[in-house]
């Protein structure tokens, strides 16, 4: 790890919270990032593997799938972004 310190913003820190994810001052932005997008990714699996169960019909899944991305705002911010946001000044 590295001895740099994070300051995450009130509304990213809650809609990491949101998620389970619970960054600490120590904990890089990269390495919360790649940890919402594996939530992210386990999520869109999951919803596919419902449509090819049959849980639900295939004109219901697009609107699924940007109903999920708009729960996980955050990915839409380029790593640069999380670095410049949660830097220490």
């Amino acid at each position: 790890m590295t001895d740099a310190r994070w300051q995450y913003p009130s509304e990213l820190a809650v809609a990491l919270t949101a998620f389970g994810l619970a960054p600490t001052a120590r904990t890089p932005p990269l390495v919360v990032r790649d940890q919402l997008n594996d939530l992210y990714r386990f999520e869109l699996r999951r919803m596919r593997g419902q449509l090819l169960a049959g849980e639900f019909e295939r004109p219901e899944y697009l609107d699924r799938v940007v109903a999920l991305r708009k729960q996980y705002w955050p990915l839409t911010l380029p790593l640069q972004a999380w670095e410049k946001i949660c830097a220490v000044t």
